[in-house]
């Protein structure tokens, strides 16, 4: 009988893989590594076992170059094998999914939801709206002791004299919360419109409507408004109590920023309502106290960085600082590209494609290292999807499918948040077929091992 051990010795990957997670010092890539090797070496044995048993005991032994080919089509059945499995999407359960918006006659937009350390879920969205674009939106916050069974009633955090839309939290290392916003005047042009048609005329508006977008226009004068528009945030130091006035942000994105564990925070965005229309990183050092610019994220060779829009990063295990860009440059289009930075964000990497249709990412970094990114997905079915990263972002798996269900365009913007019990709570905002007051969802959603 052939000695496999004198071909091939026995590596001892299994004690290298408990080392390396007894040790704490390994980063994911080295510890995927690890688990690769072991699984690649219990297939390619199990193969050679049943190749060797299957030899007629009245033959000749197997040849040491028969034996070798035999191996090579082992290992490479083996290698295949994990890295199907690995390239694919891990299972998931959708625990329940339900309308969570108590006030069906406004429309709620784009929220963005953030677990506290003491373990109290709290939500913020654009709402007291009647449409997508309209002049009534204002920043809204509930929040839930009880991992979103259920959910307190609505509170007024921002109601400015212009639009409020997409809203943003965090909870700071220091415990305090950051709730961001901007306003807008897209409505005008849509108001200005109206106006100009008769009452008689097909798709002019009711007398009502148009009187109640007017008195909010004129709630403010022409250049009063435009000294409106701008990036906002206000913060609280006592749990969502008590906040402060709104105060300037440099950039703006739908989800606001994150923390680092060095203790600052980013916030990856882009400048709006300025000449220049950055589109780049601020710093805070003092807690989201102020803010500053610290550096541009460049722009693909062909891309327009004016089509770069809604931004939101993650820390990864080992470090590295991971940026979500919604992309609407032609190559690419639709798609959610990232960059890299490896110098706590004093430079980036050029944003890339990572084969990642649908947008924009929230992304989430997961209590055991991986990273989550959750996405609207806008092509039937529509709805809402999620992507695992094992290694930092470097690849992404297959997606996941948390919700697709969606009826009309106008679903998404979803933000997740792991529970205490590993299981995680995902929020986002549609609009269902035959309303048009779009209402808060949640999906309470688990990975199965």
């Amino acid at each position: 009988m052939l000695n496999v051990s004198l071909i091939f010795p026995r590596r001892n990957w299994r004690g290298a893989l408990q080392s390396c997670r007894a040790s704490g010092g390994c980063n994911l890539r080295r510890l995927a590594w690890f688990e690769f090797r072991c699984v690649l070496a219990r297939r390619k044995r199990a193969v050679l076992n049943r190749l060797l048993l299957s030899q007629d005991p009245g033959s000749l032994p197997m040849s040491r170059r028969r034996f070798l080919r035999s191996t090579a089509l082992a290992s490479a059945a083996a290698a295949i094998g994990f890295a199907a499995r690995a390239a694919g999407a891990p299972a998931i359960q959708v625990l329940e999914t339900k309308v969570i918006s108590p006030d069906p006659g406004n429309y709620h937009g784009w929220p963005t939801l953030t677990r506290r350390r003491n373990g109290q879920l709290v939500l913020v969205w654009s709402g007291g709206r009647e449409r997508h674009v309209c002049p009534f939106g204002r920043v809204e916050m509930m929040t839930s002791n009880n991992n979103g069974q259920s959910w307190t009633w609505p509170r007024v955090l921002i109601d400015g004299a212009i639009d409020d839309r997409d809203a943003g939290v965090v909870e700071t290392t220091q415990g305090a919360l950051l709730v961001t916003t901007f306003t807008s005047l897209a409505y005008e042009p849509k108001l200005l419109a109206a106006e100009k048609q008769n009452p008689n005329d097909k798709g002019a508006w009711p007398a009502e409507r148009l009187q109640a977008w007017q008195a909010a226009r004129d709630r403010l004068t022409a250049e009063q408004r435009q000294a409106e528009l701008g990036q906002w945030m206000i913060r609280s130091t006592d749990g969502g109590v008590t906040w402060s006035a709104r105060y300037p942000t440099v950039v703006n994105s739908p989800h606001g920023p994150f923390q680092l564990s060095d203790g600052r925070l980013l916030y990856a965005g882009v400048e709006l309502w300025s000449k220049q229309r950055r589109v780049g990183v601020c710093e805070s050092a003092d807690d989201g106290a102020s803010w500053h610019w610290l550096s541009a994220i460049p722009a693909r060779p062909g891309d327009d960085a004016a089509a770069y829009h809604e931004l939101h990063g993650a820390e990864t295990a080992d470090g590295r600082i991971i940026i979500h860009i919604r992309n609407h440059n032609k190559p690419n289009e639709n798609e959610t590209l990232q960059t890299e930075s490896s110098d706590g964000g004093k430079t980036w990497a050029v944003p890339h494609s990572i084969g990642v249709w649908g947008l924009p990412s929230f992304l989430t970094r997961l209590r055991d290292g991986r990273l989550l990114m959750t996405y609207s997905y806008r092509r039937v079915p529509g709805g809402n999807q999620g992507r695992l990263s094992l290694d930092g972002g470097r690849t992404w798996l297959q997606p996941l499918a948390i919700s697709a269900d969606a009826t009309t365009w106008d679903v998404g913007y979803p933000s997740t948040a792991e529970l205490a019990d590993g299981t995680l709570l995902t929020v986002w905002y549609e609009q269902r077929k035959g309303s048009p007051k779009a209402v808060l969802r949640q999906a309470h959603w688990t990975i199965k091992p």
